[in-house]
Order: C-alpha cells, then structure tokens, then sequence
C-alpha cells in the first residue's frame, strides 16, 4: 500500500574503453587476482559475466587488461532500485463523504459551502476571499519572509552539493610545477648527465586520476543527494504553504479580535449604565444592595474579557509583522473585517488518489525514503573491490629554456586495485544500519500519508461543524434581535424598565460575539482546507521546476 520491499538489483552500464587501450600494457598479478576475486563472488555478477571471465582465461589476455574489461564494461550499481510508492486504496477522506454544507440566510459569510470532488486547486487560492488587502499582504509576505527565503537558500545549498558530486564522474587532472637549485653530495654519482654536483631542476608535470564506477558507488551517492535535494525542496514548499495560509488566518484572526473588541466594549458600557441606574435606584429606595452587587459582579466579569481579547490582537497583528518580514513596530497597516471577505461557496477537493503527489510533507517524506534506498546501495559498494586509474606526463630540465624538448619528458599510466578485507565488522554494520534506516523511512512515510489524511478529514468535518454552529450562532442573534426590538417597544410604551431593556441589548451583543467567532472559524477552516491539499504549489512556475533542474 505505502513503501514497497527491498529488492537489491544491479543495472549493468558500459565504461570508457579508451582508457583499456592505455591500461593493456601492463601486467599485474593483483589485476588477475581481482578478476578472479569478482569472477566467483555469488550474486555479484551475471552469468554472462562469469562467461566472460572464463573466456579471458582461455584466451590469454593480460590481466590488468582482462580486469579492466571486466570492471568497465560490467559496472553495476548494488543494492534496491527505488520504485515509488503507490497511492493509497482509498476513495473518499470521510465516512461518509461530505458534499454540502450548512446555510444560514442573511448572513454574511452564511453560504453553503459545496466539495467539488476531483476538482484542482487555484495557484493563489486565497483570492477566493476577494479582498486586495489581503492579496496584498500575501505578496509581500513570498518576497520578504525570512523563513522563507532560507528555506529557499537550503534549496541552493542541496542543489551545489549534487553537481558537486557530479565531480565524481569524471577524471581529477591536477598541473604541478616544481623549480629547485640543489647540491649534490660529492660522495654519491651527481645525477645529472651532465655530471654537475650544484644544479637546478625544473619540473612540470600533469597528473591524471579516474575511479571508474565499477558498483555505482558514485551513481547512488549521486541517487541518495538528488533525492535529499528534492526532500529541501518540499520543505521549501511546505514553508510555502504554510506561510500562506498563515497570513490568512492571522487577517482572518485579526478583524474576528476586532469586532469582538468592539462588542465588548459595547457590553461594558451597558453594564455600566446598568449599574448606575441600580445605584440610583438603590440610593431612592428602589432596589436592593443585593442587586448593585450582582450588578457590580457581572459588569467586572464582561470587563475582565477586554484585555485578553486586547492582548490578542496585538500579538496577531505582531504577527503579521513578522510574517511579512517586518518588526513589530512596522506591522502592516491594512484593517480587515469580516464583511469585507467573501466565503468560496465551491471548495475543491482532491481525489484521495492525487492527495499523496500534492502535500509537500509527503513528497518530501517520499524522497526521504528514497534517499535511505539509495544509502543501502552506498554501503553494500563501500564493501566492494575499487579501481583507480592514473597516468602522469611532464619534463624536467636543468633549465627553463630545454623544458619540453628532446629526451626531456616522462609519462606513466598505472592502475591499482583495493578491497576490504577484514574492517572489524564496520562495514557489515553499516550496511545493516543502512537497511533499517529504509525500514524507519518506509514507516515515517506511511505515517506522514497517514497525517494528511487526517488532516483533510479533520478539516471536512471542522467545515461541516463551522457551518452548523454558525447557523445556530445565527438564530440565536436572530431570537435576541427580537427581544431587544420588543424590548425598546415595552420600554418605550411604559410597559418595561430600563434594566429590562439593558439585559436584552447585553444578550443581543452576546450572540453577536458568538456569530462572529463562528463566522471566523468558518474563514480560518476554508483556508485550513486548502493548505492540507497541498495549497495549489504546482501552478506556481517558481515552485513547480522539474526534479533535475540543475
């Protein structure tokens, strides 16, 4: 269902002969040895390369030649080749599926709320609320996060070390210069021809060096930082999709802290004229010390929920400071309200099946688990016989102007060969520990598939939820509108008191606090929706670049 088992295969690739022809002059009894060594190690070669061997056996070729034939021409990179993970077997998030949601009539941000099924998410989805200030904010939030921008920095750090790597490939050509003035013990032959004991010496000189990729220890080194590179790059999605949506719920967050202020402040007053008509009812002779006191009580009570609701509003618009690169002195000047946003009515829904190519934190977790795949291919190699292929050519003379001529050069090509033998077991252990860490790889994967899911069905039901609290939310402000209106009749017709129509105003602002919040929670959980479907990053030309592109 998630990551599938291990299978240690091996892709043969074809070398360089040219360097065969450099190599054949030479005989090496450690070369045949080698050859002997690969020929009969069991699961390392294919049967057509045992034929090979023993036909180089029978056929006389020298050694050293017959190795290199071998190792170039039967390269092969060990251990599993990565297959991606299939999608889940699942066809909705919810049991049972949800289509629509609640309405509540009147009401702004009120709508009923459709999933369109398999329908693709918008690139810059938050323009669905329909507020410039908001869009605003957004923009400028991608160009100046800092969290962003060093996500984005990890991105070109990852993206060097794999064309570092891909230094490995090729030959290393060193260029070495070396001028020296020397004296001769008069003891020993001068080493001049020319029989001179005090002398100069000049030596110029290029240096060749290829390890040839006989296991793919460089093609899965290669494998294992490409995919650590595209894990940065997820991250550097997910800090994408994630700062998104924070803006909008911080604004969204923002004006719902706002209006509640307002209302609060709305309620004290009421309560206070609440509590000086008491106080001069109590003075008169009219009402009791019992009901100043409660009154005293209850107008502290709404009193004490001012700064709380204050000190959330600064922190939110801190906040959006920060989120937007700025210190908290330079918060962004723009004021959102509620009324200015509109809800989207027609909320895509990715089908279960494109879920897991969509999330950041899954893909990313995808390429974790390749890169441990490709880790298990790094130690079995490590085990293996390696090659490395030299040659050197230069001159040296006893003086600058007879550099490069007649009799003054030398070259050498050479070739050597080294296999652990005996490493204590670090080797062995390291193989073993490359293997389980695929196995907790496969396990984090399956559970950040598992998270997703989650989240989108906790957001489903959370939209659901929204609307029906909503709707209550609603008729409660509706009933309480309505006995604040009768209320103000009977007051002014003689038929009720002042206290009477102070309690119907305290409870009218009351359920306005209430709808607000709801309505709020119903914005915050759209925008929370469309993050755990991944937020609509691969629309995004700067986002959605091939894997390679190097």
């Amino acid at each position: 269902m998630f990551a599938r088992p291990i299978r240690v295969t091996a892709t043969a690739v074809a070398g360089p002969s040219a360097i065969l022809g450099r190599a054949a002059n030479s005989h090496s009894v450690a070369a045949a040895a080698l050859v002997r060594s690969i020929a009969f190690a069991p699961g390392r070669l294919s049967e057509a390369h045992l034929g090979f061997v023993e036909l180089t056996r029978k056929s006389r070729v020298p050694p050293v030649a017959a190795a290199l034939a071998l190792l170039l021409t039967a390269g092969c990179a060990v251990g599993p080749n990565f297959t991606k993970p299939a999608a889940p077997e699942v066809s909705d998030y919810t049991a049972p599926a949800l289509s629509t949601t609640a309405a509540s009539a009147n009401i702004p941000g009120g709508g009923a709320q459709r999933f369109a099924k398999g329908t693709d998410i918008s690139g810059d989805w938050w323009t669905l609320f329909h507020s410039e200030a908001l869009n605003d904010l957004i923009e400028h939030s991608l160009a100046n996060n800092p969290d962003l921008k060093a996500a984005q920095a990890a991105l070109l750090v990852a993206r060097e070390n794999v064309l570092a790597q891909r230094g490995a490939y090729f030959p290393s050509v060193t260029g070495d210069f070396s001028a020296s003035r020397q004296r001769q013990s008069g003891q020993i032959a001068p080493t001049p021809n020319s029989n001179a004991f005090l002398y100069n010496l000049f030596t110029p000189e290029v240096s060749i060096s290829y390890v040839p990729d006989v296991f793919g220890l460089n093609r899965r080194t290669m494998e294992s930082l490409q995919a650590q590179e595209q894990g940065v790059r997820f991250q550097m999605i997910a800090a994408y999709t994630t700062l998104t949506s924070n803006v909008v719920v911080a604004a969204i967050q923002d004006a719902s802290l706002q209006m509640q202020i307002d209302t609060t402040r709305q309620l004290i007053d009421i309560n206070t004229n609440a509590l000086q008509i008491l106080q001069y009812q109590f003075a008169k002779g009219y009402a009791s010390g019992l009901d100043v006191a409660a009154q005293e009580s209850q107008l502290a009570q709404v009193a004490a929920t001012l700064p709380p609701l204050l000190k959330q509003l600064a922190q939110q618009r801190d906040l959006l400071a920060v989120l937007t690169g700025r210190f908290p002195t330079q918060a962004p000047t723009e004021k959102f309200e509620l009324s200015s946003l509109q809800l989207p009515e027609e909320l895509p829904v990715s089908l279960p099946s494109e879920l897991v190519a969509q999330r950041p934190d899954v893909l990313q977790a995808e390429e974790n688990l390749h890169a441990a795949s490709a880790k298990i291919g790094i130690a079995i190699a490590n085990r293996l016989p390696s090659i490395t292929l030299t040659a050197n050519a230069g001159s040296t003379a006893l003086a600058m102007n007879q550099l490069f001529t007649s009799g003054t050069g030398f070259w050498g090509v050479g070739a050597a060969a080294t296999a652990p033998l005996f490493q204590g077991g670090t080797l062995l252990h390291e193989e073993r520990a490359a293997k389980a860490a695929y196995v907790q790889a496969a396990d984090q994967y399956r559970s950040t598939v598992l998270t997703a899911f989650q989240n989108v069905a906790d957001t489903l039901t959370a939209l659901e939820q929204d609307a029906e609290a909503m709707k209550s939310a609603a008729a409660a402000a509706a009933a309480a509108k309505v006995t604040l209106d009768l209320a103000q009749r009977q007051f002014q017709d003689g038929y009720a008191g002042y206290l009477a129509l102070l309690s119907a105003e305290q409870a009218y602002q009351q359920d306005l606090i209430n709808l607000v919040q709801a309505e709020a929670n119903r914005y915050a959980d759209t925008a929370a929706l469309f993050q755990a479907l991944g937020g609509g990053w691969w629309h995004r030309a700067d986002l959605s670049k091939g894997k390679n592109a190097n």
